[in-house]
């Protein structure tokens, strides 16, 4: 079982931007850096850093901005890592929203427990080495490096609040078992090779689940259009308002895919006031399913947004969606997700002359799969001809999926209002969607 845990230094790194205390932002301003490092016994050490800048103009907008960069470049020392820059502009385009985003992402072990939620058993001991039940540490994992270069656009469609939204992105997957011997190097507990102990991944293409044209990944290329009422009354943390987006992301052949389809996304948040400037009650409602054609596998975990809001957006499962709940845990072909927050700001102060506060939030978070994956016909005869030793129940459990839940807290560090720091940690309800989850990242959730 892989054994991950965090031993970094959090620290904030600041420059004061004047000699004198400012309420209001002018010009570039320096929003501040997150080293971190981790530690995987797989993977090796994580480290890089994260930093942000904001163009706050004349100021007279603040808090919200002109321009906002972003840009991480973190590496685990055998190999996964991410590359990211994004650049954010609201005037640069008269009249529009622009995100482009250009990453590349590359990572040695991605999860994967198979699909249609609790129609795929997970089997914990079987990544754990001291059980007896042991196989590998990296029996739910696959290897997939990702190119992105993505553009999201939006602008206003009637009055403050409706607008409209589209984009477009050129993805690039490519997709593999684990480099076991890569891992393995220097190493004296090491893990067993696939062709001895196959993994999931694997399985499933000798199962035919996994079809031979998407086994080894390809180019997913979109185009997105969709509307979105946005009546918030900040964006990094709103105290009240609504936000709702419709859309269609299609992959049309002409652009080059392997694979025709689209897809149907619908996002509402809604945010009220319960105490003013101090405490908030939010939640997220989202549903998504294939609307036409066929969705590869390593596509069927995205979740589509008008825009990003971190390096990934997929599940469900992980800290973008279920914390504390297996990331990638729930796929299906349609899912509908939610989560509940109380979010609380008890501490308001100063650090090196910037404006600060800490919150404290307690959440909620659900999520199901609505329409199932399909399997192969005949698939537990298959199953028994290939492995007549093992038990087809240890991978496959009939029956519609249920409701997968989490809950937990999450402790938010904001420096001029914009730049937040999340630390969240999420526990499971079931155990067949893990145990809990620890994580780390910028910006409240939603």
């Amino acid at each position: 079982m892989k054994k991950s845990f965090l031993v970094f230094l959090l620290s904030l790194l600041i420059l004061s931007i004047s000699a004198q205390e400012k309420k209001v932002k002018t010009g570039w301003n320096f929003g501040g850096a997150l080293p971190a490092v981790t530690y995987d016994s797989d993977l090796g050490f994580q480290y890089g850093a994260l930093a942000e800048f904001f163009n706050y103009g004349d100021g007279s907008k603040y808090p919200d901005f002109m321009d906002h960069t972003y840009t991480e470049i973190s590496r685990y020392t055998k190999g996964s890592g991410i590359y990211r820059f994004m650049f954010e502009s609201n005037h640069i385009i008269p009249g529009v929203q622009w995100i482009s985003d250009l990453s590349y992402l590359p990572d040695q072990a991605e999860t994967f427990y198979g699909y249609n939620g609790y129609e795929s058993v997970y089997n914990k001991d079987w990544m754990d080495d001291k059980s007896s039940s042991y196989r590998s540490r990296m029996f739910y994992r696959f290897q997939k490096n990702q190119f992105r270069f993505k553009n999201d656009f939006q602008g206003n469609l009637s009055g403050d609040h409706l607008k409209w939204s589209a984009g477009f992105a050129f993805q690039d997957f490519t997709i593999s078992s684990v480099n076991i011997d890569k891992l393995n190097k220097g190493k004296k507990d090491k893990l067993p090779s696939i062709d001895s102990v196959p993994g999931l991944f694997e399985r499933y293409q000798a199962l035919g689940i996994i079809p031979a044209n998407e086994a080894k990944g390809g180019w997913i290329n979109t185009l997105k259009v969709g509307i979105t009422w946005d009546s918030r009354d900040n964006k990094p943390n709103p105290m009240k308002g609504i936000w709702t987006e419709i859309g269609i992301e299609a992959a049309p052949k002409f652009m080059g895919n392997n694979w025709g389809f689209s897809k149907l996304y619908i996002i509402h948040r809604q945010y009220f006031t319960l105490i003013e400037k101090d405490l908030s009650f939010v939640y997220r409602l989202g549903y998504q399913a294939t609307i036409s054609g066929h969705t590869p596998f390593f596509d069927q975990t995205e979740v589509i947004t008008s825009r990003l809001t971190g390096a990934t957006s997929e599940g469900l499962g992980g800290s973008k969606t279920l914390r504390g709940i297996l990331l990638d845990r729930v796929v299906g072909d349609a899912f509908f997700m939610g989560n509940v927050e109380l979010r609380w700001k008890p501490v308001y102060f100063k650090l090196f002359k910037q404006d600060c506060y800490l919150g404290l939030n307690g959440f909620y978070d659900f999520g199901m799969v609505t329409k199932d994956i399909k399997l192969p016909d005949n698939l537990q005869n298959t199953f028994n001809t290939l492995y007549p030793s093992e038990k087809y129940s240890d991978y496959f459990k009939s029956g519609k999926d249920k409701l997968h839940q989490s809950a937990g807290i999450s402790v938010m560090l904001a420096m001029n209002q914009n730049f937040v720091i999340a630390i969240d940690c999420g526990k499971a309800l079931n155990v067949q969607d893990g145990n809990i989850g620890f994580s780390i990242d910028l910006n409240y959730l939603f």
